[in-house]
Protein backbone atom coordinates (compact mmCIF):
# COMPACT_ATOMS: atom_id res chain seq x y z
CA UNK A 1 0.00 0.00 0.00
CA UNK A 2 1.31 3.41 -0.97
CA UNK A 3 2.04 5.83 1.86
CA UNK A 4 1.32 9.08 0.02
CA UNK A 5 1.71 11.19 3.14
CA UNK A 6 5.22 9.89 3.75
CA UNK A 7 6.21 10.62 0.17
CA UNK A 8 4.70 14.09 0.45
CA UNK A 9 6.94 14.62 3.48
CA UNK A 10 10.02 13.53 1.51
CA UNK A 11 9.01 15.83 -1.34
CA UNK A 12 8.41 18.79 0.94
CA UNK A 13 11.77 18.31 2.65
CA UNK A 14 13.66 18.14 -0.63
CA UNK A 15 11.82 21.18 -1.95
CA UNK A 16 12.59 23.16 1.23
CA UNK A 17 16.29 22.29 1.00
CA UNK A 18 16.42 23.23 -2.68
CA UNK A 19 14.69 26.58 -2.16
CA UNK A 20 16.95 27.32 0.80
CA UNK A 21 20.04 26.62 -1.29
CA UNK A 22 18.66 28.81 -4.06
CA UNK A 23 18.06 31.64 -1.59
CA UNK A 24 21.50 31.50 0.01
CA UNK A 25 23.27 31.19 -3.36
CA UNK A 26 21.99 34.57 -4.54
CA UNK A 27 24.87 36.93 -5.40
CA UNK A 28 27.50 34.19 -5.35
CA UNK A 29 28.49 34.42 -9.04
CA UNK A 30 28.95 38.22 -8.96
CA UNK A 31 29.96 40.74 -6.31
CA UNK A 32 27.36 43.36 -5.46
CA UNK A 33 27.91 46.60 -3.64
CA UNK A 34 31.67 46.54 -3.95
CA UNK A 35 31.79 50.23 -4.71
CA UNK A 36 30.42 51.22 -1.34
CA UNK A 37 33.45 50.01 0.60
CA UNK A 38 36.16 51.55 -1.58
CA UNK A 39 35.84 55.16 -0.37
CA UNK A 40 36.29 53.96 3.21
CA UNK A 41 40.00 53.41 2.63
CA UNK A 42 41.00 57.05 2.00
CA UNK A 43 38.61 58.24 4.72
CA UNK A 44 40.33 56.03 7.26
CA UNK A 45 43.77 57.02 6.06
CA UNK A 46 43.02 60.76 6.15
CA UNK A 47 41.14 60.76 9.41
CA UNK A 48 44.11 59.66 11.47
CA UNK A 49 46.13 62.81 12.30
CA UNK A 50 48.56 60.74 14.35
CA UNK A 51 49.71 58.94 11.23
CA UNK A 52 50.26 62.18 9.30
CA UNK A 53 52.22 63.79 12.13
CA UNK A 54 54.35 60.72 12.63
CA UNK A 55 55.15 60.43 8.94
CA UNK A 56 56.33 64.03 8.49
CA UNK A 57 58.13 64.49 11.83
CA UNK A 58 61.28 62.48 10.97
CA UNK A 59 61.27 63.87 7.44
CA UNK A 60 61.66 67.62 8.05
CA UNK A 61 61.56 68.47 11.73
CA UNK A 62 62.72 72.08 11.23
CA UNK A 63 60.70 73.05 8.20
CA UNK A 64 57.85 75.45 9.16
CA UNK A 65 55.73 74.97 6.00
CA UNK A 66 55.39 71.25 6.66
CA UNK A 67 53.40 71.70 9.85
CA UNK A 68 50.37 73.68 8.59
CA UNK A 69 50.15 71.46 5.56
CA UNK A 70 50.38 68.50 7.88
CA UNK A 71 47.55 69.72 10.03
CA UNK A 72 45.37 69.73 6.93
CA UNK A 73 46.29 66.17 6.21
CA UNK A 74 46.87 67.23 2.57
CA UNK A 75 50.65 67.30 2.18
CA UNK A 76 51.46 63.89 3.53
CA UNK A 77 53.56 62.37 0.71
CA UNK A 78 52.65 58.79 1.51
CA UNK A 79 48.97 59.49 1.96
CA UNK A 80 48.69 61.45 -1.29
CA UNK A 81 50.49 58.88 -3.38
CA UNK A 82 48.66 55.92 -1.84
CA UNK A 83 45.26 57.56 -2.13
CA UNK A 84 45.70 57.76 -5.88
CA UNK A 85 45.48 53.97 -6.01
CA UNK A 86 42.16 53.74 -4.19
CA UNK A 87 39.06 53.51 -6.36
CA UNK A 88 36.42 56.17 -5.94
CA UNK A 89 38.57 58.33 -3.69
CA UNK A 90 36.92 61.70 -3.16
CA UNK A 91 39.68 63.07 -0.96
CA UNK A 92 42.48 62.73 -3.51
CA UNK A 93 40.96 65.02 -6.18
CA UNK A 94 41.28 68.44 -4.46
CA UNK A 95 44.85 67.84 -3.31
CA UNK A 96 47.37 70.00 -5.19
CA UNK A 97 50.45 68.22 -3.82
CA UNK A 98 51.01 65.29 -6.27
CA UNK A 99 52.26 67.59 -9.13
CA UNK A 100 54.78 69.29 -6.81
CA UNK A 101 56.02 65.96 -5.58
CA UNK A 102 56.43 64.73 -9.14
CA UNK A 103 58.41 67.84 -9.95
CA UNK A 104 61.07 66.86 -7.43
CA UNK A 105 60.26 69.33 -4.64
CA UNK A 106 59.68 66.66 -2.05
CA UNK A 107 60.33 63.47 -3.95
CA UNK A 108 63.72 62.94 -2.45
CA UNK A 109 62.37 63.35 1.05
CA UNK A 110 59.44 61.00 0.46
CA UNK A 111 61.59 57.90 0.21
CA UNK A 112 63.40 58.21 3.55
CA UNK A 113 60.06 59.22 5.02
CA UNK A 114 58.49 56.05 3.78
CA UNK A 115 61.35 53.92 5.07
CA UNK A 116 61.97 55.68 8.34
CA UNK A 117 58.54 56.78 9.46
CA UNK A 118 56.17 54.31 7.85
CA UNK A 119 57.75 51.03 8.83
CA UNK A 120 56.71 51.14 12.48
CA UNK A 121 53.19 52.04 11.38
CA UNK A 122 52.99 49.62 8.45
CA UNK A 123 50.30 47.63 10.12
CA UNK A 124 48.11 50.72 10.26
CA UNK A 125 49.22 53.11 7.54
CA UNK A 126 49.75 50.83 4.55
CA UNK A 127 46.50 48.79 4.41
CA UNK A 128 44.09 51.76 4.13
CA UNK A 129 45.78 53.11 1.02
CA UNK A 130 46.90 49.99 -0.80
CA UNK A 131 45.06 46.90 0.25
CA UNK A 132 41.84 48.19 1.79
CA UNK A 133 39.99 48.57 -1.50
CA UNK A 134 40.74 45.06 -2.84
CA UNK A 135 40.06 43.45 0.53
CA UNK A 136 36.79 45.29 1.02
CA UNK A 137 35.69 44.44 -2.51
CA UNK A 138 36.37 40.78 -1.94
CA UNK A 139 34.63 40.86 1.41
CA UNK A 140 31.34 41.85 -0.23
CA UNK A 141 30.89 38.32 -1.56
CA UNK A 142 31.88 34.85 -0.39
CA UNK A 143 35.16 34.49 -2.23
CA UNK A 144 35.32 30.75 -1.51
CA UNK A 145 32.17 30.21 -3.59
CA UNK A 146 32.20 33.09 -6.06
CA UNK A 147 35.84 32.55 -7.07
CA UNK A 148 35.55 28.82 -7.70
CA UNK A 149 36.40 27.77 -11.27
CA UNK A 150 33.49 26.55 -13.43
CA UNK A 151 34.35 22.86 -13.19
CA UNK A 152 34.22 22.95 -9.39
CA UNK A 153 30.93 24.86 -9.44
CA UNK A 154 29.51 22.32 -11.88
CA UNK A 155 30.73 19.46 -9.71
CA UNK A 156 29.11 21.08 -6.68
CA UNK A 157 25.80 21.50 -8.51
CA UNK A 158 25.90 17.97 -9.88
CA UNK A 159 26.65 16.42 -6.48
CA UNK A 160 23.91 18.39 -4.71
CA UNK A 161 21.34 17.51 -7.40
CA UNK A 162 22.36 13.87 -7.34
CA UNK A 163 22.09 13.74 -3.55
CA UNK A 164 18.66 15.37 -3.45
CA UNK A 165 17.44 13.25 -6.34
CA UNK A 166 18.65 10.08 -4.62
CA UNK A 167 16.92 11.10 -1.40
CA UNK A 168 13.67 11.72 -3.28
CA UNK A 169 14.01 8.37 -5.04
CA UNK A 170 14.55 6.71 -1.68
CA UNK A 171 11.39 8.34 -0.43
CA UNK A 172 9.44 7.04 -3.43
CA UNK A 173 10.74 3.53 -2.79
CA UNK A 174 10.01 3.75 0.93
CA UNK A 175 6.47 5.01 0.38
CA UNK A 176 5.79 2.51 -2.40
CA UNK A 177 4.86 5.15 -4.98
CA UNK A 178 3.95 3.53 -8.33
CA UNK A 179 6.39 4.34 -11.12
CA UNK A 180 3.51 5.41 -13.37
CA UNK A 181 2.53 8.16 -10.91
CA UNK A 182 5.97 9.71 -11.34
CA UNK A 183 5.82 9.43 -15.12
CA UNK A 184 8.08 6.41 -15.56
CA UNK A 185 6.93 4.22 -18.42
CA UNK A 186 8.72 2.18 -21.05
CA UNK A 187 6.10 2.22 -23.78
CA UNK A 188 6.49 4.29 -26.96
CA UNK A 189 9.98 5.43 -26.04
CA UNK A 190 10.95 6.67 -29.56
CA UNK A 191 7.80 8.77 -29.77
CA UNK A 192 8.35 10.28 -26.35
CA UNK A 193 11.97 10.95 -27.12
CA UNK A 194 10.99 12.74 -30.33
CA UNK A 195 8.38 14.78 -28.48
CA UNK A 196 10.96 15.78 -25.91
CA UNK A 197 13.43 16.89 -28.59
CA UNK A 198 10.78 18.92 -30.43
CA UNK A 199 9.56 20.53 -27.22
CA UNK A 200 13.09 21.39 -26.10
CA UNK A 201 13.99 23.05 -29.40
CA UNK A 202 10.71 24.98 -29.43
CA UNK A 203 11.19 26.20 -25.87
CA UNK A 204 14.75 27.27 -26.57
CA UNK A 205 13.61 29.18 -29.67
CA UNK A 206 10.84 30.89 -27.72
CA UNK A 207 13.31 31.76 -24.98
CA UNK A 208 15.70 33.35 -27.48
CA UNK A 209 12.93 35.39 -29.07
CA UNK A 210 11.74 36.54 -25.65
CA UNK A 211 15.27 37.54 -24.64
CA UNK A 212 15.74 39.52 -27.84
CA UNK A 213 12.46 41.37 -27.37
CA UNK A 214 13.17 42.12 -23.71
CA UNK A 215 16.61 43.49 -24.55
CA UNK A 216 15.05 45.91 -27.04
CA UNK A 217 13.02 47.31 -24.17
CA UNK A 218 16.10 47.61 -21.99
CA UNK A 219 15.35 44.54 -19.90
CA UNK A 220 18.43 42.35 -20.04
CA UNK A 221 18.40 38.87 -18.50
CA UNK A 222 20.91 38.10 -15.77
CA UNK A 223 23.61 35.95 -17.36
CA UNK A 224 25.79 35.70 -14.25
CA UNK A 225 24.78 32.14 -13.36
CA UNK A 226 25.35 30.77 -16.84
CA UNK A 227 28.65 32.63 -17.20
CA UNK A 228 29.91 31.33 -13.88
CA UNK A 229 29.15 27.75 -14.96
CA UNK A 230 30.51 28.01 -18.51
CA UNK A 231 33.43 25.56 -18.83
CA UNK A 232 36.89 26.68 -19.95
CA UNK A 233 38.28 23.31 -21.03
CA UNK A 234 37.21 20.47 -23.28
CA UNK A 235 36.88 18.14 -20.30
CA UNK A 236 34.66 20.72 -18.63
CA UNK A 237 32.32 20.82 -21.62
CA UNK A 238 32.14 17.02 -21.68
CA UNK A 239 31.30 16.99 -17.99
CA UNK A 240 28.68 19.70 -18.50
CA UNK A 241 26.82 17.95 -21.33
CA UNK A 242 27.30 14.35 -20.19
CA UNK A 243 26.96 14.61 -16.40
CA UNK A 244 25.89 17.95 -14.94
CA UNK A 245 23.03 18.91 -17.27
CA UNK A 246 21.46 15.41 -17.33
CA UNK A 247 21.54 15.31 -13.51
CA UNK A 248 20.00 18.78 -13.26
CA UNK A 249 17.25 18.04 -15.76
CA UNK A 250 16.51 14.62 -14.29
CA UNK A 251 16.33 15.78 -10.68
CA UNK A 252 14.33 18.94 -11.31
CA UNK A 253 11.78 17.16 -13.50
CA UNK A 254 11.45 14.34 -10.98
CA UNK A 255 10.78 16.85 -8.20
CA UNK A 256 8.73 19.57 -9.89
CA UNK A 257 6.82 17.47 -12.41
CA UNK A 258 6.96 13.84 -11.30
CA UNK A 259 6.49 14.35 -7.54
CA UNK A 260 4.67 17.68 -7.22
CA UNK A 261 2.34 17.14 -10.17
CA UNK A 262 2.06 13.42 -10.88
CA UNK A 263 2.36 11.89 -7.41
CA UNK A 264 0.30 14.53 -5.57
CA UNK A 265 -2.46 14.38 -8.18
CA UNK A 266 -2.54 10.58 -8.09
CA UNK A 267 -2.27 10.19 -4.33
CA UNK A 268 -4.50 12.99 -3.06
CA UNK A 269 -6.98 13.46 -5.87
CA UNK A 270 -5.82 17.03 -6.59
CA UNK A 271 -6.20 18.49 -10.08
CA UNK A 272 -2.91 18.05 -11.95
CA UNK A 273 -3.41 21.47 -13.54
CA UNK A 274 -3.60 23.09 -10.13
CA UNK A 275 -0.40 21.32 -9.14
CA UNK A 276 1.15 22.37 -12.44
CA UNK A 277 0.63 26.01 -11.42
CA UNK A 278 1.94 25.41 -7.89
CA UNK A 279 5.00 23.52 -9.07
CA UNK A 280 5.77 26.16 -11.69
CA UNK A 281 5.75 28.89 -9.05
CA UNK A 282 8.11 26.82 -6.92
CA UNK A 283 10.25 26.10 -9.98
CA UNK A 284 10.63 29.82 -10.66
CA UNK A 285 11.45 30.54 -7.02
CA UNK A 286 14.12 27.85 -7.13
CA UNK A 287 15.95 29.88 -9.78
CA UNK A 288 16.08 33.10 -7.78
CA UNK A 289 19.80 33.51 -8.51
CA UNK A 290 18.82 34.51 -12.06
CA UNK A 291 17.07 37.66 -10.91
CA UNK A 292 13.42 38.70 -11.09
CA UNK A 293 13.19 38.32 -14.85
CA UNK A 294 14.77 34.89 -14.57
CA UNK A 295 12.20 33.85 -11.97
CA UNK A 296 9.32 34.88 -14.24
CA UNK A 297 10.75 33.28 -17.37
CA UNK A 298 11.67 30.09 -15.54
CA UNK A 299 8.22 29.92 -13.97
CA UNK A 300 6.59 30.16 -17.42
CA UNK A 301 8.97 27.54 -18.76
CA UNK A 302 8.10 25.31 -15.82
CA UNK A 303 4.39 25.60 -16.55
CA UNK A 304 4.91 24.55 -20.17
CA UNK A 305 6.91 21.55 -19.00
CA UNK A 306 4.25 20.72 -16.40
CA UNK A 307 1.54 20.93 -19.08
CA UNK A 308 3.56 18.60 -21.30
CA UNK A 309 3.90 16.18 -18.38
CA UNK A 310 0.16 16.22 -17.70
CA UNK A 311 -0.69 15.67 -21.36
CA UNK A 312 1.87 12.95 -22.08
CA UNK A 313 2.13 11.41 -18.58
CA UNK A 314 5.80 10.89 -19.37
CA UNK A 315 8.77 12.08 -17.37
CA UNK A 316 11.08 11.28 -20.30
CA UNK A 317 9.49 13.95 -22.49
CA UNK A 318 10.07 16.77 -20.03
CA UNK A 319 13.53 15.57 -19.00
CA UNK A 320 14.73 15.58 -22.63
CA UNK A 321 13.12 18.98 -23.27
CA UNK A 322 14.63 20.45 -20.10
CA UNK A 323 18.07 19.10 -20.95
CA UNK A 324 17.96 20.53 -24.48
CA UNK A 325 16.93 23.99 -23.29
CA UNK A 326 19.90 24.13 -20.94
CA UNK A 327 22.37 22.55 -23.37
CA UNK A 328 21.36 24.80 -26.27
CA UNK A 329 21.63 27.84 -24.02
CA UNK A 330 25.27 27.05 -23.23
CA UNK A 331 26.15 25.95 -26.76
CA UNK A 332 24.37 28.87 -28.44
CA UNK A 333 26.14 31.43 -26.33
CA UNK A 334 29.54 29.81 -26.77
CA UNK A 335 29.27 29.19 -30.53
CA UNK A 336 27.16 32.14 -31.71
CA UNK A 337 27.27 34.62 -28.86
CA UNK A 338 23.50 34.41 -28.27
Amino acid sequence: MTDWAAFAGFTGLVLAVLLSLAHFSRGVPHAEGTGSAAPAAPDDADSDPAQNARVDTPDDPVSPPAEPADSDGSADPDTVSLASFSVGSTDASPRPEPPTLAGGDGADDADPDATAGSEPESDRATPPGVTAAPVSAASERPASAGDLPPHLLLANVALSQAFLGGFLGLGAWYAGVPAAALGFAVDALPTKLALGVALGIALYGANRVGSTVSERFGIAPDEAVRESLTPRTTAGWVFLFAVALPLIAGFEELLFRGALVGAVAAGFGVSPWLMAAVSSAAFGAGHGAQGRLGIIVTGLLGFVLAAAFVLTESLLVVVVAHYLVNALEFAGHELFGW
